[in-house]
């Protein structure tokens, strides 16, 4: 069976580059990066190229970067070591309706802490408007978290003119970049954000490591107690060979992202109109323009999404229903019902992530696929009238 892979907003394959460099660190460089010996030395200095390499994809200083399990860490480390450090009583967040589950519940946590968390809309198109966030402000807020790329429609948000916003008052600006990192070109200082949020294995990295933005001289309380590892930021051993990948991965999306990006949108774009040709009763959500190159978020009217995601598998199609995080969620899709749609219509639509290994050949499958594997699941709805065929004359 033709396998066919479109989910890479979940996770990408390891790229050959990222295992070649991650290799010696599986095996004869297995130093603790601490040690002051020369075996511990290669690990560290394993950990400080990656260091420098995850910091010119984004445009940061080396001592800005600290190492995280993954990008969930990594933006629970930039809110509550932002909140934590505040010096004042009464604490103030505002993040947007649309944050991944690991800003969400992160915020949902500080509420039941006591701390207030104001919680913006997006309009239909999946877009904060600053404006919005401006007229959240109290003389309490002590962060500002809005994501760059949303993980469910790939929609942009407007981070700069938020940024802008957070520096007029003086307020520590977050933007989770775990879906626009190493995918589109992504530079804290244009940016002007405070923290960022990124993870290795969205980009052709390994699982289990991500990193976190800080910009220098910004308080932020650790998590976690132990070790001075990472500045005194986030103790424990580092995990060498993960490190080393995510810096190998960083690089080698550094090198290809223009070219990367242009080809990804060109073929996105024929998978969205080949969809939109062949399948009745569908549509786009989301901003069209305003997006990660890769990401498409498609309603299929009459049918239940998790369904046509289990329908498509048995046929070697890989997409999903929304965030990995949230698979079997019984609730539709936050992301969805906040732009707008009708729980029916956001429970009946699929994310197709694309990512290096696909061709146009794998745009012609699934489109030729697809219509039939809809059409059957909505044979099955109550809710569904086929157009009947005109009678003969």
């Amino acid at each position: 069976m033709r396998r066919v892979y479109f989910d890479h907003n979940a996770t990408t394959p390891l790229a050959p580059q990222v295992v070649q460099a991650m290799m010696p660190f599986l095996a004869e460089e297995y130093g603790n990066a601490s040690s002051i010996h020369s075996v511990g030395q290669r690990a560290r200095a394993g950990v400080e190229q990656a260091r420098a390499q995850v910091a010119a994809l984004i445009g940061a200083r080396e001592k800005e970067i600290v190492f995280t399990s993954g990008g969930t860490e990594a933006d629970n480390l930039a809110l509550r070591g932002v909140v934590g450090a505040a010096e004042r009583l009464r604490k103030h967040v505002i993040t947007s309706t649309i944050e991944h589950h690991a800003v969400l519940n992160t915020c949902q946590a500080l509420e039941a802490e006591g701390i207030c968390v104001t919680y913006v809309p997006v309009n239909p198109a999946g877009l904060v408007d600053p404006e919005e966030v401006r007229r959240a402000l109290t003389p309490d807020t002590v962060l500002i978290t809005v994501m760059h790329a949303n993980n469910e429609l790939g929609t942009l948000q407007p981070v700069a003119e938020i940024a802008r916003i957070a520096r007029e008052h003086r307020i520590p600006f977050h933007t989770d970049a775990v879906q626009s990192a190493g995918k589109i070109p992504v530079d804290v200082r244009a940016l002007g954000v405070d923290l960022l949020s990124l993870s290795a294995h969205k980009i052709y990295g390994p699982k289990g490591v991500g990193a976190l933005y800080i910009r220098g001289g910004l308080p932020l309380k650790p998590l976690m107690f132990g070790g001075h590892h990472e500045r005194d930021r986030r103790p424990g051993t580092e995990n060498v060979a993960g490190i080393v990948g995510l810096g190998a991965a960083a690089e080698l999306a550094a090198a290809h992202l223009d070219s990367e990006g242009a080809r990804l949108a060109v073929l996105r774009d024929e998978l969205e109109e080949g969809i939109l040709v062949r399948v009745p009763h569908a549509g786009i959500n989301g901003d069209r323009h305003r997006r990660t190159p890769n990401t498409t978020n498609v309603c299929f009217d009459f049918v239940e999404g998790e369904a046509l995601v289990i329908a498509l598998d048995l046929k070697g199609i890989a997409c999903s229903t929304g965030a990995a995080c949230s698979s079997g969620a019984v609730e539709p899709s936050h992301v969805l019902t906040a732009i707008g749609l009708p729980p029916e219509r956001a429970r009946a639509s699929l994310r197709f992530s694309l990512g290096r290994q696909n061709t146009r050949d794998d745009i012609a499958h699934v489109t030729e696929m697809l219509p039939g594997v809809v059409e059957h699941l909505r044979e099955l709805s109550p809710l569904y009238k086929r157009p009947v065929a005109a009678t003969p004359q």
